[in-house]
């Protein structure tokens, strides 16, 4: 923010505060006009004129006499009340990737420490979305993904939502890294709320932003226009298990019309959770193994310098018959009795089982079947 002469912070400018409350008023609207699927980017894109003037007429004088009367100072005691700070469009410290959206948020209101935001946007940024009913092999990959890229020093953005988004967060705390999540209600709130742990590792070690006051609550439509926020905020975004409609290719579509790079993770191709991403790949979109991949789309051969110490020093220092185990499970031996199968004993099996999962090279998922991590 801007300080004034005494060293005070100017405040968000009342006319932007009232453009985030007139949002949140019209959610119901926004939300009839989604659902009839005529979209609500063209919505969120008319100025406040135009958009009171899209009401009905006793709604329309309503609202009027609403938007007439906001008090702005009200709306800062509810953000200080909530903890969130509000940066306007006039602040210098409003990220400047958000003006090449077509409708930038008047407010992004803020909840974590602002340095560390700040910090965050200065530091390159990847967005890691994806299915909310991801797989194990999802899971795994996007807290590979999250851990790696946090551990070279770039910002991970997601969504906070289940699945994919939640595990790139976890990943980028878990390494000691920057993450930012979008969420699509007020940032103050937990959103899904069984990942409210979650927000509060986020609040405390990262940021959650949101385009909407606090207070305001989740509907359908500001998920497709909270992805818009995670594309533009991101240099990069890479989409981890996504089925053919998966909202998270609404996001990569943005990224790519935003001219961001666009990456996904491959997988099988008799899985549904692949169609989407593998189809990205077969359009044009980076293929990603591994954070080394998005450094290289990113930086090209300075990525290796970004790279910290990872699992291919660990595997190195493993004995020969442990990387061998570790070569077998990720070549798709899943059980101990197909590992055993060569002639190893089951109980040296599950000896260097143990002494993998030790390490974090191998995961024990459902059934007893055994994965190596990302």
């Amino acid at each position: 923010m801007r300080p004034f002469a005494d060293g005070a912070l100017e405040p968000p400018c009342r006319s932007c505060l009232r453009r985030a409350w007139l949002v949140a008023r019209l959610g119901g609207h926004i939300e009839v006009v989604w659902s009839t699927r005529r979209g609500n980017a063209g919505l969120l894109a008319l100025d406040d004129q135009a958009l009171i003037a899209s009401l009905a007429g006793d709604r329309r004088d309503a609202v009027v006499a609403e938007y007439e009367c906001f008090d702005d100072g009200a709306a800062r005691s509810r953000c200080a009340a909530s903890g969130v700070t509000a940066l306007c469009r006039c602040d210098s410290r409003y990220p400047s990737q958000l003006e090449d959206l077509p409708d930038p948020p008047a407010v992004l209101h803020v909840r974590g420490d602002l340095a560390r935001f700040e910090r965050g946007l200065a530091a390159d940024r990847v967005a890691i979305v994806g299915a909310r009913r991801a797989t194990e092999y999802g899971l795994q990959q996007a807290r590979g993904l999250g851990r790696g890229l946090a551990a070279a020093g770039l910002t991970v953005v997601s969504g906070m939502a289940l699945g994919v988004d939640a595990a790139a967060h976890v990943g980028a705390l878990d390494a000691h890294g920057l993450t930012v999540a979008v969420l699509a209600c007020g940032p103050e709130q937990a959103y899904p709320p069984s990942k409210r742990r979650l927000h509060m590792r986020i609040v405390e070690h990262g940021a959650v932003v949101s385009e909407l006051p606090p207070g305001a609550p989740v509907r359908r439509w500001c998920f497709p226009a909270r992805n818009r926020i995670i594309a533009a905020l991101a240099q990069a975004t890479v989409v981890v298990e996504a089925g053919e409609r998966s909202g998270s290719l609404i996001t990569a579509g943005q990224a790519a019309d935003l001219g961001r790079e666009v990456a996904a993770v491959p997988g099988l191709v008799t899985a549904p959770l692949a169609a989407g991403t593998n189809a990205l790949i077969a359009d044009g979109a980076q293929l990603v193994c591994g954070a080394h991949d998005v450094l290289e789309l990113l930086f090209g051969a300075a990525a290796l310098t970004l790279l910290p110490a990872g699992p291919d020093e660990r595997v190195a220092g493993l004995e020969q018959d442990l990387r061998a185990l570790l070569e077998r499970v990720g070549g798709g031996h899943d059980t101990v009795a197909a590992l055993a199968s060569d002639g190893t004993s089951v109980e040296a099996v599950l000896a260097g089982l143990a002494q993998l999962e030790l390490c974090g090279l191998v995961r024990r998922g459902p059934g007893g079947r055994y994965t190596a991590t990302a």
